[in-house]
């Protein structure tokens, strides 16, 4: 059922003498394809466990193919394209069922690589270096099929690069610079098909299903990351969007991520790969090694990549080294060191020799600043740029791939996959006048009953409430590495099991997956009563108003510390998150069912049953109030069982049309929940001429929640500007909303607190898509197709500030327009026992969780063209370009809500580009190759969301030379015009660009050297 797709290949001269080992049949069909440059197609099905004494010294092709097929019960004949057919001996042929996968997407932008395309499987069809009309090897989805032959021509060097270029990849996923992400998440990327959410893509390697990473994303959801899977290993990407879930799985929503790993090879291949940048900073190396065997009855293949990538630094950048940089003149504050604040006037304060005393930190950007609305501090407008616009990543992959023939007809096989990873990174704040976590210390104290309780203390030294706020520098940490977050990532995966075949055309699998995604995450932090006690010495009680006492000297917040005092306060945080996923499943498949007037029916069924767990296995500390200075993090974990029934029919209704069905149930068991749920999809490929494909598929889906909204503990944050609605309508009778939220005379400072709602219903969608595939030469082809998907009683997390509001309207018996609402109401209970006041009436929390109440929905169309020039003296010339336009992506977030345009210049929880696309130009002659790839993002909303940031493209050049057949040499220029993020004059957060779409790494350079030992020609 796994769908896929081939290119078509260039011919290449036929050699004077062919010779082919003895082996599998299909292996040698192909390798007589590469070599001689002639089309081959045969069903798939028909090949497995047959093999052959081999070829020597045949003349020509015609020859090579009698000789290999002598014995086998089967024959060749030639078709009218040109294509040679593989057919049974003595029977006339039925049509081929049409395959069911897919275009070629164009992240590699042709390449000369195409020439020798690998091979791939086309559900029972097998197609090698074919001409046949891409009409004719389509299905009724669309599918996008990404090699590792266009992968190196578009100079893409990660995977998330790979991904984030492709066209059907439009939402807004957290780069690396994200500082939520980084600390929720750290070192992980995610990967987010039609905007629908990280959460709604379906991740799978060699189609099955791997671990989740063990920490939610931002705190929410569940998520597969995409940052640690070998792209040395990586054979193809297989990405469809639309109707995946009866097929792949329930829960694939938005689409479907396939990552197929090599499978075998014929010698050894040594990849070294080393990058820099042009402007500094950032450089890596990266070796891969990939080797084979084949006995006869047993094969396989092995493989290990190696990666050391250094840091980027926001200093190594001149667009983001300084708050100078910042488009508005407030934000271009230096960032605060130091601020003594007195409470009582609201104004700050410095000592008599100003910042004197830490003028050389912070390389002597350390210096007296003056803020509008507080006074005074000492600051630093270079302290704002420590932080990673790159991760560090360190370490290993290894993966190896399996198999035993006991007979023609049962063998067994393994895949196993292993990484160790560390990934280092440091993240700050973006505020111009807050300390960080991890660089930073604020009094703080838990046991303090004032409002403001982890800010003001009263020093009896000076008879007032201060508050005194701190930011270590480089010189007094060791050094920035020493702060860095440390996150120590550890994979494994195997599968293994039994096939074979049985009767005359079936064919089965019984197979066990395991896969296990364990962290060590190190998050530095400061010790708060270390700290505390450092700058302020003993407590000396509590006052009659609950303020904890003091007698500081506030020349000890100015004064520089040493590194072993800085140590002295500085801690690592802990965390082992670890996730877990298990599946035994058996599937069956024919491409025989029954027989039609057209052509044969073919089936494939499955069982499956799997278990899947999660452990945030949180540092104990980190869940009280008072041991780290900073945000408190919360706990979490849980299992499920799930097991689900599938099959697919595929039914030849005529001779130009073909029907396809799946259906799929699902069922999930936890807690006292069962939900289950049957999904289908159906579809329709019409073929009235052989150059013109129309075709149309429609789905079903179900997801279950993700486990942490379900299993989620309590996790906290701390809000220090939360309106009170009901206390500002209450003394402004007839304010609305806007006004109490805009005036700040109503604020207060909560401690909120976020846990997982067991009680959370299924995800339901429905997925449609139409369209249509035109060859009408052989080396052009044109797909254009028109998707709409919806989401429905889709899980958000519940507003805090929306619950405020409704708190006030429930309490008041209005709402601010004045609208008639009921106290007794289900939604006023609700909120009435979510928002928490404290017994003097003042708004001390707000419990909030995940609900089910918002619908989602996105359509489109996708169009990709592809041409291939072919020339007797200038060489060959492969076109591809790719696009995506949205016409439509709404959220309705409450029932009862008026729809949201996301693809709107005022809507500001996200931006979403209308269109995206890429385009690519390749040209091979002989030893030579050159390819140029680019990458277009359409216009995003600015930062205010009044206007919009322009379109960009950005371009990668790469150029190849082989000194032999066995030894290449490749050079890539990445953002060959070296382009910058576009400017954005509301940007004002650090780094002061959209971090979802772009970054300032500018022009990257990369030399790769590739050596084959043995086996054919690379």
């Amino acid at each position: 059922m796994a769908c896929s797709a081939a290119l078509s290949a260039q011919a290449q001269a036929a050699p004077g003498r062919i010779d082919l080992p003895a082996g599998e049949l299909a292996t040698a069909l192909n390798t007589l394809a590469k070599q001689s440059g002639t089309q081959l197609v045969y069903r798939a099905d028909q090949m497995k466990g047959r093999r052959t004494t081999g070829v020597q010294g045949a003349a020509n092709t015609d020859q090579a193919l009698e000789r290999l097929l002598k014995g086998s019960g089967f024959e060749a004949k030639r078709d009218a394209s040109g294509a040679v057919l593989i057919v049974q001996a003595a029977a006339t042929p039925r049509r081929a069922p049409a395959p069911r996968p897919a275009p070629q997407e164009a992240p590699p932008g042709g390449g000369a690589a195409q020439a020798e395309e690998p091979v791939t499987q086309l559900e029972t069809l097998q197609v090698t270096g074919s001409r046949i009309p891409r009409a004719q090897i389509e299905g009724p989805a669309p599918i996008t099929v990404v090699t590792a032959e266009q992968i190196q021509a578009a100079g893409l060097t990660s995977v998330p690069e790979v991904l984030r270029s492709l066209s059907q990849n439009s939402g807004s996923v957290q780069g690396q610079q994200n500082t939520t992400s980084a600390q929720s998440t750290p070192g992980a990327q995610a990967v987010d098909l039609r905007g629908l959410g990280p959460n709604h893509t379906l991740v799978l390697i060699n189609g099955r299903r791997i671990a989740d990473f063990p920490l939610p994303l931002n705190g929410r959801s569940n998520f597969t990351d995409i940052g640690n899977i070998p792209l040395g290993m990586i054979d193809r990407i297989e990405v469809l969007t639309g109707s995946a879930s009866a097929v792949y799985g329930s829960d694939a929503m938005a689409g479907v991520i396939n990552f197929i790993l090599k499978k075998s090879t014929d010698g050894t291949i040594i990849d070294y790969r080393f990058g820099d940048t042009e402007r500094g900073g950032g450089s890596s190396q990266h070796l891969t090694l990939t080797t084979g065997f084949d006995t006869g009855s047993f094969s396989g293949i092995v493989g290990v990549e190696l990666i050391n990538k250094k840091p980027l630094w926001g200093t190594d950048r001149s667009i983001q080294d300084s708050t100078y940089d910042a488009p508005t003149e407030e934000r271009r504050l230096p960032r605060l060191i130091a601020q003594l604040q007195d409470w009582e006037t609201d104004t700050n304060e410095l000592p008599a020799n100003g910042c004197a005393s830490m003028a050389g930190l912070n390389q002597g950007t350390t210096v007296a600043a003056e803020d509008p609305d507080y006074g005074p501090y000492c600051g630093s407008d270079r302290a704002i740029a420590y932080r990673t616009i790159q991760n560090e990543r360190k370490g290993y992959a290894a993966y190896g791939s399996f198999e035993y023939r006991f007979s023609d007809t049962l063998s067994w096989f393994a895949d196993l996959q292993l990484g160790r990873q560390e990934v280092k990174l440091l993240t700050g704040t973006n505020g111009n006048l807050a300390a960080s976590d991890h660089m930073g210390w604020e009094f703080h104290d838990p046991d303090s009953t004032n409002n403001y309780r982890n800010k003001v203390f009263y020093n009896a030294a000076t008879d007032r409430r201060e508050i005194w706020s701190r930011q270590f520098t480089p010189e007094e940490m060791g050094g920035l590495r020493n702060r860095m977050n440390t996150t120590t990532q550890k994979t494994f995966g195997v599968t293994t099991g039994l096939k074979g075949a049985f009767g005359e055309a079936w064919n089965w699998e019984a197979a066990y997956n395991h896969s296990q995604y364990k962290a060590d995450v190190g998050m530095p932090r400061i010790d708060a009563e270390a700290a505390n006690r450092l700058f302020l010495g003993e407590r000396l009680g509590y006052n009659d108003d609950g303020y904890a006492i003091y007698s500081p000297d506030p020349a000890r917040l100015f004064t520089p510390l040493t590194v072993d005092e800085f140590n002295s306060i500085a801690v690592m945080s802990v965390f082992r998150p670890e996730a877990k996923n298990d599946n035994v499943s058996f599937t069956v498949d024919t491409p025989a069912l029954f027989s039609m007037p057209a052509g044969d029916a073919g089936f494939a069924g499955a069982l499956e049953f799997g278990r899947q767990s999660y452990h945030i296995n949180p540092d104990p500390l980190a869940l009280t109030e008072d041991a780290y200075y900073g945000p408190r993090y919360g706990d979490g974990d849980g299992e499920r069982d799930r097991w689900s029934a599938a099959a697919e029919v595929r039914v030849p209704l005529a001779s130009t049309l073909d029907a396809s069905l799946a259906g799929r149930y699902d069922r999930y068991s936890y807690g006292n929940k069962n939900p289950g749920k049957f999904t289908y999809s159906a579809g329709l490929e019409w073929r009235p001429i052989d150059t013109l494909l129309i075709r149309g598929s429609y789905g079903t889906g179900f997801r279950a929640p993700d486990m942490h909204y379900l299993f989620a503990g309590d996790d906290y944050y701390r809000t220090r500007f939360a309106t009170d609605y009901y206390d500002c309508r209450t003394a402004e009778p007839g304010s609305s909303n806007n006004y109490c939220y805009d005036v700040g005379d109503y604020d207060v400072s909560t401690f909120d607190v976020y846990n997982g709602n067991p009680e959370l219903d299924v995800e339901t969608s429905k997925s449609f898509t139409v369209g249509l595939v035109w060859s009408p030469v052989a080396n052009f082809d044109l797909a254009v197709d028109y998707y709409k998907i919806r989401v429905m009683n889709q899980v958000q997390t519940q507003d805090r500030e929306l619950l405020r509001m409704t708190e006030a309207d429930c309490r008041l018996g209005e709402t601010d327009t004045g609208a008639a609402v009921d106290i007794n109401s289900p939604t006023c209970v609700d909120a009435l026992a979510r928002v928490i006041r404290d017994e003097d009436g003042v708004i001390s929390s707000v419990r909030f969780s995940p609900i089910n109440i918002a619908n989602e929905e996105t359509s489109g169309i996708d169009v990709t063209a592809s041409y291939r020039l072919q020339t007797a003296t200038a060489g060959d010339f492969f076109f591809r370009a790719n696009y995506n336009w949205t016409h439509r992506h709404t959220r309705q977030q409450y029932p009862g809500d008026p729809k949201e345009d996301m693809l709107d210049v005022s809507f500001a929880d996200t931006t979403l580009p209308r269109t995206k696309g890429n385009i690519g130009v390749a040209w091979d002659k002989g030893t030579f190759g050159a390819s140029l790839f680019g990458n277009y993002v359409g216009r995003v909303a600015n930062y205010a969301n009044d206007a919009w940031t322009k379109a960009t493209w950005r371009f990668n050049a790469g150029a190849r030379y082989d000194i032999n057949d066995h030894l290449r040499v490749s050079l890539t220029v990445n953002n060959l015009l070296d382009d910058m993020p576009p400017k954005d004059a509301t940007w004002s957060n650090y780094p002061y660009y959209d971090t979802s779409w772009f970054d300032s790494t500018g022009r990257s350079y990369f030399l790769q050297v590739t050596w084959k030992l043995g086996g054919e020609a690379l």
